[in-house]
């Protein structure tokens, strides 16, 4: 395979017919070459390479050459869709590969019929907004093979509705679901089960194997190859899903469902949906009890008055509804799974306040939105090793960040890698003439109220400079919001006529065409680790 995959990153590369602009790089080619040899010898292989090595199909080329069933995990549901709209039938076609690919991401990327009729027999809704999307997500349904919300561009992928029409682990009735057959999810993995080469993000990845959920765990045991795209993610995302979380979201999602399932199956049962409303009002009061987002350890909640008085309620109010589903389970299936949940969240709610777990951290995650509970494991290595390790397999993980002074030992420490093979390639590309880093002074302080606004200001110059063609990428929604309303102003003001995108007006892959169309635009864009909650 090796004279094969030389071939492909030489001159007369076939891959120069799909990409006009491709040039033979002798990092791309070395690391191609590392990855044919760990695919043959079914080794592990941490591999990093610079910015413009075009890593992508450093991989690609030899794990299509290879044959077999790869599972390649990004970190970023964008990158899966690049992977998939893009990249994989790029590579396919010039290997002209008879090789079958499929998407699969998590249960909250698909519409679920169930849940849509629920919605829409409720039509109880907080916008007049929510109830036109409802509208198109019930057209959409009715005409798309696969269900993606990203594929529907009239509903931004943000929208408040789709928390109403989608499944999570929790509420998904599973064989007892009567759309079962019709079921978007359901079809996502028996298309990935066929496929040669399936693309999922790292989210789904360690949620579906490491709680044994079908899709991922189902597809491990026939794969020959795993590759780690962006493998700098993993200790983090590996962190949070080897421990356990417990989410306002998750309490709110509980209130909502078993109310529709009141209504649907137990309206004789006044009790119930005055539960449900209590339950909801202890999860908002919970997270109001912090001014700020961010991060904290448990004991710093010995810092705010309001919550003892506030934790206290909710696990009244959350034991109060599980008693009542309880009573009224067998009335149906869903509100036999609310109770399953509800009985859940009371043992993690009392866990995670107990907090006598050895060799675990409690901490905090508070979001604009919610609040999270965690208990994260000290070490991930000895846990992520017992998974990789006992099945005749190559493990690629691959990124242009894991080594320091090209020392893997830290990641391979985190990781529980200490025996795979490591490789290391600068970029191509000569940052000290091609690349310039622009580090503003005196800014405020990032939790000032001016913060946003000094740095918007000091991008301005930036933008003029580049004529638009920027990307904004801030760290919380409200920040993104108001940089946009900035901005507005100040382009009214100078007369720019850049075109101003804001995440949330469209679906992500419409946003992103629009913004590579347009030539001139400002892409303003916000990323979050609440979103590890609905992956």
């Amino acid at each position: 395979m090796s004279l094969e995959v030389e071939r492909f990153f030489s001159e007369q590369s076939p891959l120069a017919t799909e990409v006009a602009a491709f040039r033979p790089r002798a990092q791309q080619r070395e690391m191609a070459l590392a990855v044919a040899e760990a695919i043959r010898d079914n080794a592990i292989l941490v591999v990093e390479a610079g910015t413009g090595t075009g890593k992508t199909f450093a991989y690609l080329v030899p794990a299509l050459l290879a044959g077999g069933k790869v599972i390649i995990s990004t970190g970023t549901k964008n990158l899966q869709d690049q992977l998939f709209q893009k990249d994989l039938p790029m590579v396919r076609d010039a290997l002209r590969a008879p090789v079958s690919v499929a998407l699969l991401k998590g249960r909250a990327n698909y519409v679920c019929h169930y849940h849509l009729e629920r919605a829409l027999s409720d039509g109880r809704f907080a916008t007049r907004e929510d109830t036109r999307n409802l509208a198109r997500i019930k057209q959409y349904a009715k005409v798309s093979d696969s269900g993606d919300k990203s594929g529907i561009a009239d509903v931004p992928e943000n929208a408040a509705i789709w928390m109403h029409v989608t499944s999570t682990r929790d509420n998904c009735l599973g064989q007892e679901c009567p759309n079962h057959k019709e079921c978007f999810v359901l079809k996502a993995r028996t298309e990935a089960m066929k496929a040669d080469i399936v693309v999922v993000n790292h989210h789904l990845f360690f949620a579906d194997v490491m709680l044994r959920d079908e899709g991922v765990a189902e597809l491990l045991p026939a794969c020959n190859t795993v590759i780690f795209d962006e493998a700098h993610q993993l200790p983090e995302t590996a962190s949070l899903f080897f421990g356990e979380n417990l989410s306002t979201s998750q309490l709110l999602d509980l209130a909502r469902d078993a109310r529709l399932e009141a209504v649907a199956s137990a309206k004789d049962f006044a009790p119930l949906p005055k539960a449900c409303d209590e339950l909801d009002k202890a999860a908002r009061d919970l997270r109001l009890v912090f001014k700020k987002e961010g991060r904290m350890p448990a004991s710093a909640v010995d810092d705010f008055k309001e919550w003892p008085g506030a934790i206290k309620t909710l696990s009244e109010k959350l034991a109060q509804l599980s008693g009542l589903l309880e009573k009224q389970a067998e009335r149906s299936e869903g509100l036999e799974n609310c109770w399953q949940r509800a009985q859940a969240l009371v043992q993690q709610l009392s866990k995670w306040q107990k907090g006598d777990e050895p060799d675990q951290v409690r901490w905090l995650e508070v979001f604009h939105h919610s609040l999270q509970l965690n208990t994260t494991p000290l070490s991930i290595a000895e846990i992520f090793e017992k998974q990789i390790g006992g099945s005749a397999r190559a493990w690629i993980f691959t990124s242009a960040t894991l080594a320091v002074k090209q020392d893997f030992s830290h990641y391979q420490g985190e990781m529980g890698l200490l025996n795979a093979r490591t490789a290391c390639w600068d970029s191509p590309f000569n940052y000290p003439e091609q690349g310039l880093l622009y580090v503003p002074q005196n800014l405020p302080d990032p939790n000032s109220m001016e913060y946003t606004e000094a740095v918007v200001q000091a991008a301005l110059p930036m933008l003029e400079a580049s004529k638009g063609r920027a990307f904004l990428l801030f760290t919380s929604l409200r920040a993104m919001q108001r940089a946009h309303e900035i901005l507005q102003a100040e382009f009214d003001r100078r007369g720019w006529d850049y075109p101003l995108l804001l995440q949330g007006e469209g679906s992500r892959n419409e946003l992103l065409s629009r913004f590579r169309t347009l030539g001139n635009a400002v892409l303003l864009g916000w990323t979050c680790a609440a979103r590890r909650c609905r992956w």
